[in-house]
């Protein structure tokens, strides 16, 4: 049975670094295939993996666009925009060794991303049913989950950085999981970048008032900060780094 697990969460709190840790840890648990799927148009999940990635959701709706202006168009006779549409989808999907990976990206156009959503939601559930484990980073927001956009998540896993603030923001997306009844069976919370991985009683008492539960707090750890800046993905930072500790005792006791 297929689980899907969402992360969601203000821009620039770490929420794709540890999305990436936690498909690291899950494919070395060898416990089925698992689908990285990065549905966040400003995200760079790829480069936290250090996986490259040649054709996104959004390269090939632009493809599309412009061979609907294209004159000759490069779609061959006979063949519908939908069948052609399906034939360039086969190169969205991105085949590792330890798992495969799918990127919404963004279009050059303006406008909503109506139409790259709907080939994302087409596209994981195409896929979805072939893995153990479909791991989502998500958008600030909840647009995905609550318009259907991805199948049934089963965990949505809140991060947030150690202030006030955060918590007040996710707070807001956990009220908003259970306004939509989105049948989630689990939401928690992950506090990222604390000093000394510890949290002050104020914003113990933040997370409390949201009726926030805490899966775990990850301490400010500039290992991370060191391998970004020298283009190094962040999940190849040390096993002994103290963000790899504190992630693997929460993902542990999270029973994944």
């Amino acid at each position: 049975m297929t689980q899907t697990i969402a992360f969601a969460g203000k821009g620039g709190v770490g929420k794709t670094t540890i999305c990436g840790m936690l498909i690291q840890y899950l494919c070395r648990k060898k416990d089925g295939a698992v689908l990285a799927v990065d549905a966040d148009a400003n995200s760079n999940l790829n480069e936290v993996l250090g996986v490259e990635v040649d054709m996104t959701l959004g390269d090939i709706r632009e493809n599309i666009a412009r061979a609907d202006m294209a004159n000759p168009s490069p779609i061959p006779a006979g063949m519908t925009k939908a069948d052609y549409a399906d034939m360039m989808f086969g190169n969205a999907l991105t085949e590792n060794d330890d798992f495969d990976m799918l990127v919404m990206g963004r279009t050059q156009g303006k406008g909503c991303y109506c139409y790259v959503n709907g080939i994302l939601s087409a596209q994981v559930e195409k896929y979805a049913k072939n893995y153990r484990y479909v791991v989502v980073d998500n958008e600030a927001g909840l647009e995905h989950i609550s318009r259907g956009i991805l199948p049934k998540v089963d965990i949505i896993l809140l991060v947030s950085d150690c202030s006030r603030r955060g918590i007040q923001a996710v707070g807001r997306i956990n009220e908003m999981i259970q306004e939509l009844n989105l049948g989630v069976k689990e939401v928690k919370l992950i506090v990222n970048r604390a000093p000394g991985g510890v949290l002050n009683d104020g914003v113990k008492e933040e997370i409390a008032k949201h009726g926030l539960t805490l899966a775990g707090v990850v301490p400010q750890d500039e290992t991370v900060y060191e391998y970004d800046a020298e283009g190094k993905p962040s999940v190849d930072v040390p096993e002994d780094a103290p963000i790899k500790q504190a992630v693997l005792k929460i993902f542990e006791g999270l029973g994944l």
